[in-house]
């Protein structure tokens, strides 16, 4: 039988109060009273025993969750669904509950990389939306997924449509640029010449690229020059 305070309080066995300390401090949007404190690798663990017990498919039906690990524990299990059809139905359910970077960034579902062709409509709709994390969500399954040999030009104008004031979904839209430089660059390159990018993303993404090794010395001697502003 399903009992919320009983899994919460399994949940609490694992905690590491230095290490809630220290991972309060990289989500500052996130009450640190609904931190446990479970360090990810013990926190992997305990969901690949629990998703085998019968209270976890009530423990994803019970949104939303109080603690900040329940949230991640739920996206772990539902990562893990082999069926593509179940897991995303759950992914949908769940996005719209997400409240922080960490839990969005979470590995995707194994399962999406088998049916990208079928998955694709689904990321247009999150990118749309006007949730932030559902946003982000939509580009960091873009930029897992379709910048290798899926990779079509259009996706680079999809990412390039998003305007939004959020710092995470900015934050986002730089990482895929950057990586787009370094996986698509011939297609990726003109965005930063031509400034199809809000500012800040930019910027941010050439930053990114420089920092990165995948990118050539002479690309990033390239990007640099781009930085300035326009006159």
């Amino acid at each position: 039988m399903y009992h919320k305070e009983q899994i919460q309080k399994e949940l609490f066995a694992l905690q590491d109060l230095k290490y809630r300390d220290f991972h309060s401090k990289l989500l500052p949007r996130v009450d640190k009273e609904i931190i446990i404190g479970i360090r990810t690798p013990v926190l992997r663990k305990f969901a690949k025993e629990f998703s085998k017990r019968k209270e976890a498919e009530e423990f994803l039906q019970d949104l939303p969750h109080q603690y900040y690990e329940e949230n991640n524990l739920h996206m772990m299990i539902i990562t893990g669904i082999k069926d593509y059809d179940k897991c995303l139905e759950e992914i949908r359910k769940f996005v719209p509950y997400i409240n922080n970077w960490a839990t969005c960034d979470l590995p995707l579902p194994k399962c999406f990389g088998k049916h990208k062709e079928e998955l694709f409509p689904q990321i247009r709709e999150w990118i749309a939306s006007d949730h932030t994390y559902t946003i982000r969500y939509g580009l960091g399954t873009l930029m897992s997924l379709y910048l290798d040999e899926d990779f079509k030009p259009e996706y680079l104008e999809l990412a390039a449509s998003v305007r939004s004031e959020e710092y995470y979904v900015n934050m986002m839209m730089a990482w895929y640029f950057a990586t787009a430089l370094a996986k698509q660059w011939e297609a990726t390159v003109p965005y930063i010449e031509q400034r199809k990018l809000p500012q800040w993303v930019h910027r941010k993404t050439i930053q990114k690229a420089v920092e990165s090794y995948r990118i050539t010395s002479e690309q990033k001697t390239y990007l640099k020059s781009l930085r300035r502003e326009e006159k």
